[in-house]
């Protein structure tokens, strides 16, 4: 292991730690860049680099500009295309490198091996992980919502880190201990201010999730998306949309994507693919033949076991919404019917700002993952929508989304969805979740209301239903919408309106759509 050092063409010197084999190179490289102390190798979800090495590849570790030991100020994703261009082209200069180049690494890493300003050093293969391009839509919010809880959680960690850098050690310690007591979901946005007021993550914050205006979709070299590629997601992680957008671009270029999707959040991926992407280098990188199939091959989400699927495929489930009107009231009444059946009726929800519905596990969860929202459900200010009973196991596979006419009485309200199994033993596993938020006097009107939900590939057993649950809040997952046609930016206030929504069930309906060009 030795400490290696690269001048960029601007001067700023990037330090990495390089693992290479024992005995005489050269050797192909894996190369990982991120932010977080390159020391941590993103261990969280993959082997030690040591691993790699030990199956004959060098590996380096980047402190991208910013941070760590690298000099240079951190400026977010807009500094790693010239960082990561000079970087390729130092390694293939190095004499323990053959020039074969392979890049991982996932969340800020993914993205960091997909940035280049040009096309003359490019990785051989790369293995993103969980992340994507459009900073708006892949990492900062849903259905015009910020990402309340986890946009100020990472945007406080990257924001702890510059004071450490800048031996601000009391400012590291407000940040800290803001995150251990939750305080930093009502004060975060004032702790970005003081120590972090020019960062990524503060200026997510303040955009308009609803207007793609000043918000930054990055564009990697052409001639990348031909590259070999083992795209990996989760899907409870936030970032699954940005994943199936590289494999959707990287297919329509003609390259040929791997694509991995398991039944992981963003930190706990079961186990990982260490192997799996270990077979992926040796083939590009060395000429080795694949041990595994190389195919879009998901996990199935009850029984974790690996299907070979074409994302552009789904299940094809329609159901429409059907009630009496106590949707809301009682968590049994409300229906999902096949296409044969009716919808009918309309259902009014009221949010009481004082006792906001929470938001628990799923895709935005602080605590990702099924969770049972049995208890949820029992409130009345939820309506829920039941299947009948299966009486032979049912597969759901794709992206679901919900379409209904609703109105609120209020210039502004939100529509907070989740998909669960009830299970014999009454338990209410929640699937997949969504959101989607409306402003100003069209808030008012009862027009035609999308909500698109997390994919999901998951077998019902039989005897269990499939639920719906329509809420208007999901706290602390997104912030509580306060009702006069404005962004949240704060936690609840006593400016907060009362809503009352009526959701008219006529024409509305649930389906299930592929994961690729579902919207």
């Amino acid at each position: 292991m030795s400490q290696e050092q690269l001048r960029c063409s601007d001067g700023t010197v990037l330090t990495a730690t390089l693992w290479t084999p024992a005995g005489e190179g050269p050797w192909p490289c894996l190369l990982m860049r991120q932010p977080y102390g390159r020391a941590i190798a993103s261990t969280v979800t993959y082997a030690h680099p040591r691993w790699y090495v030990e199956a004959g590849f060098a590996v380096l570790v980047q402190d991208v500009r910013g941070r760590g030991d690298s000099g240079g100020d951190f400026g977010g994703f807009a500094q790693e295309a010239s960082d990561a261009t000079d970087t390729l082209r130092w390694i293939r200069e190095q004499p323990w490198c053959t020039g074969k180049v392979g890049t991982y690494g996932f969340s800020y890493q993914g993205l960091s091996q997909l940035l280049y300003s040009n096309a003359e050093h490019l990785p051989d293969a790369l293995a993103p992980a969980m992340c994507g391009l459009d900073e708006r839509l892949h990492w900062a919010s849903d259905g015009g919502c910020h990402w309340w809880a986890l946009g100020l959680g990472w945007a406080l960690q990257l924001a702890a880190q510059r004071c450490k850098r800048q031996g601000d050690r009391q400012g590291w310690q407000a940040i800290r201990l803001s995150l251990e007591n939750g305080n930093f979901l009502r004060d975060g946005l004032v702790l970005l201010e003081r120590f972090d007021p020019t960062g990524m993550g503060l200026q997510w914050l303040q955009a308009d999730p609803n207007n793609s205006n000043h918000w930054r979709i990055h564009q990697p070299p052409s001639e990348l998306w031909t590259r070999p590629m083992l795209i990996i997601g989760g899907w409870h992680d936030p970032h699954l949309n940005g994943v199936l957008d590289l494999w959707r671009r990287s297919a329509a270029a003609g390259g040929a994507p791997l694509l991995r999707i398991g039944a992981w959040t963003h930190l706990n991926w079961g186990g990982g693919l260490d192997q799996v992407q270990l077979d992926f280098f040796r083939r590009h990188l060395c000429g080795q033949e694949p041990t595994a199939p190389e195919e879009a091959v998901l996990m199935e989400g009850s029984s974790g076991q690996w299907q070979a699927r074409a994302p552009q495929a789904c299940s094809g489930q329609r159901w429409q919404l059907a009630s009496g009107g106590l949707a809301a009231r009682v968590p049994v009444e409300g229906q999902l019917l096949d296409q044969s059946g009716g919808g009918g009726s309309e259902v009014v929800i009221v949010h009481d700002p004082w006792r906001a519905m929470a938001g628990r596990g799923g895709h935005l969860g602080l605590e990702a993952g099924p969770v049972d929202r049995r208890d949820l459900d029992a409130r009345t200010d939820v309506a829920c929508f039941n299947t009948l009973t299966t009486d032979q196991p049912i597969e759901v596979y794709g992206r679901p989304q919900l379409e209904l006419e609703a109105a609120a009485d209020q210039p502004g309200f939100d529509l907070c969805v989740a998909l669960s199994v009830c299970h014999r033993d009454k338990r209410v596993e929640q699937l997949s979740t969504g959101f989607a938020r409306f402003l100003g006097p069209e808030a008012q009107l009862s027009q035609r209301r999308s909500v698109a939900l997390q994919p999901l590939l998951v077998t019902l057993e039989a005897g269990c239903t499939l639920r719906l649950s329509i809420a208007l809040a999901a706290w602390p997952q997104i912030a509580v919408n306060p009702g006069d046609g404005s962004q949240p930016r704060s936690s609840v206030g006593a400016d907060h309106r009362i809503i009352t929504v009526t959701l008219k069930l006529g024409d509305a309906a649930l389906s299930i759509l592929p994961m690729v060009g579902a919207n």
